[in-house]
């Protein structure tokens, strides 16, 4: 066996996600250079570690045993790693959190000085719907969780970061006639959707009902990203937070439309499990998000009160 620890970290993150594509992405590589790796870990071994079913990646039985391993043995690299440094008199330590797809327009600018300042911290964040989030959280596989509406099932605590404000927005290609009656407004709009168990679904679907809306040619897509492309594209309308539309916005790309009961308004929190023993980086980032917040919203955010 000649195995690398790159190799290592490719195989685990592949078996983790199920698809290179998707390994590629949270690995920063391209996806020839994963294949290449996870190719030369595999002609190590004379038992597949993987298999392709109708064009999906499954990992074999004998694959999961090795990612076990492998998450073992990279474990104990990073405990050498951090000791070392801890020796050293440096802060060190792994940082876990889980955020919303909407939360990456945040969660970067409360993390950046502080994973700057520390450079023994290691930094592991995982972008996905909230349902996800939550069950992370939940099965104690992260340290933080970034939400807008707080799991009533967890017990957790939390820091309060920011305002999250939710707009109906359209295209600037085609013009929305305006009604005075909020419900002939709606009849006229082809709705788009995030996919279930995603936040801003539950935002939009809880304010078109308690207003008794029609919601006409229901479009759903995975990822705030392809809402808004298709927004800007014309197929339709959309509930979105506007976090994540500053620049469509000021390129005039999309458009607020000012109707009644709008913007929702929630607050970006990051929570933890009141249980939760939390190790010293993560303790030193609460401390580090106490003494900075103020600041960073008004540094970085300071556009947001326009709106």
């Amino acid at each position: 066996m000649n195995y690398t620890l790159h190799q290592l970290e490719v195989f685990l993150k592949v078996a983790e996600k199920q698809s290179i594509t998707k390994a590629s992405e949270e690995l920063f590589l391209t996806q020839p250079a994963v294949s290449i790796q996870l190719k030369n870990f595999q002609d190590q071994f004379s038992i597949p570690l993987t298999e392709v079913v109708g064009r999906k990646l499954y990992v074999t039985d004998f694959g999961k045993e090795i990612a076990h391993a492998a998450q073992n043995i990279l474990n104990e690299v990073h405990a050498i790693n951090y000791r070392s440094l801890f020796y050293e008199g440096n802060l060190a330590g792994r940082l876990t959190i889980s955020i919303v797809s909407t939360a990456k327009y945040v969660m970067p600018y409360f993390l950046a000085d502080f994973i700057r300042t520390n450079s023994g911290v290691e930094l592991s964040m995982d972008v996905t719907n909230k349902a996800k989030v939550v069950q992370a959280l939940e099965s104690n596989k992260v340290d933080f969780a970034m939400v807008s509406v707080l799991p009533k099932q967890l017990r957790v605590k939390r820091v309060e970061l920011m305002e999250n404000k939710l707009y109906l927005v359209g295209g600037t290609k085609h013009e929305v006639g305006r009604s005075r009656s909020i419900h002939k407004f709606f009849e006229k709009l082809p709705l788009i959707y995030r996919e279930q168990g995603s936040a801003t679904r539950m935002a939009m679907e809880s304010y078109i009902k308690r207003n008794k809306l029609p919601s006409p040619k229901k479009i759903e897509l995975t990822s705030n990203e392809a809402v808004k492309q298709a927004v800007i594209s014309g197929l339709g309308y959309s509930i979105m937070p506007l976090i994540g539309i500053k620049n469509e916005l000021m390129n005039k790309d999309l458009q607020i439309i000012p109707v009644k009961g709008l913007p929702i308004s929630t607050t970006w929190n990051l929570i933890w499990l009141k249980e939760k023993k939390l190790s010293p980086a993560a303790l030193a980032f609460l401390e580090h998000l106490q003494e900075k917040k103020e600041e960073i919203i008004k540094d970085r955010f300071d556009w947001y009160e326009d709106y």
